[in-house]
């Protein structure tokens, strides 16, 4: 969990569950959990927390790809469901990750034109397996257009929980910067990392990594440590997602305050991030 920064929330249920397919959780007569649905902007650690999951649980992960289920032969893309399904009954406990859960089901909300009901079919095929399974599986779903997603997936019942995942406020992009800089063997004592946070608003996880790579490769090709002014330059040249794409991560945002559990504790505050810049970079780019 130390791998990735913020979402105390999140990590805090997934603790709890740490024993679920323990003896003692069947001898104190708890059910086996059903697994959760994790939705999000685009680059915030969907992926990463599903990675680690089955380690938090000591148990094997699986990943499903559910675009590769579908085949042009009437009823294959059905079965090949099934066949994955069954896999996961045969190893468990496991857990099985499902990624962008939201491209592979977009067709099910249709009314079979895009796709023959392809997408409806591997729906239904998926919606009895999780009523009707026996087994220790637990399903990490993750999905960034959830408004593509069936109702008949979202209602109480199919996943144990649905949570938000927000773009990383202040002490979260700190975190972030903190773990990047470590993965990459620097100390980040040695970083103004509060700088860093302050001139990263409104960044996702990812941008954030990305910044730390370009301020590395910049000092790398002068033959020179990396510093903290080279990171400030990586910041200020990047066009988070929240600005290209605004209306598509707004509406993003706004299904997951009203629909889902916050993964954070506390809430991202959108703020300028241009004024934010303003305020000391260009001395310390000089420096």
């Amino acid at each position: 969990m130390d791998a990735v920064g913020g979402y105390d929330n999140l990590k805090a249920y997934l603790r709890q569950y740490t024993r679920a397919f323990s003896k003692k959780a069947r001898e104190y007569f708890l059910p086996a959990p059903r697994g959760i649905l994790v939705v999000g902007v685009p680059g915030c650690g969907k992926s990463l927390m599903a990675k680690i999951v089955a380690s938090l649980l000591n148990v094997p992960g699986l990943r499903l790809d559910l675009a590769s289920m579908f085949a042009g032969i009437v009823g294959e893309s059905e079965a090949r469901i099934r066949a994955a399904l069954a896999l996961a009954d045969a190893i468990a406990p496991c857990v099985v990750w499902v990624d962008e859960i939201d491209k592979a089901l977009a067709g099910s909300t249709s009314s079979g034109d895009l796709d023959s009901g392809v997408g409806k079919r591997i729906l239904g095929t998926m919606l009895t397996w999780q009523a009707e399974h026996k087994h220790d599986v637990y399903m990490f779903a993750t999905a960034n257009q959830v408004q593509h997603l069936p109702p008949e997936l979202l209602r109480a019942g199919r996943f144990d929980a649905i949570f938000a995942l927000d773009l990383p406020h202040q002490e979260e992009r700190m975190q972030i910067f903190d773990i990047h800089l470590r993965k990459r063997q620097r100390d980040p004592k040695e970083f103004d990392v509060e700088r860093l946070a302050n001139n990263s608003v409104d960044f996702t996880g990812s941008e954030i990594e990305e910044a730390v790579i370009t301020g590395m490769y910049a000092a790398f090709n002068e033959d020179r440590e990396v510093k903290t002014k080279d990171i400030l330059a990586a910041c200020e040249a990047t066009v988070p997602l929240v600005e290209t794409m605004s209306d598509q991560v707004d509406a993003i945002r706004e299904w997951g305050k009203k629909r889902a559990r916050p993964a954070s504790s506390k809430e991202h505050t959108a703020g300028d991030r241009f004024r934010q810049m303003s305020k000391g970079v260009e001395k310390d780019l000089k420096g």
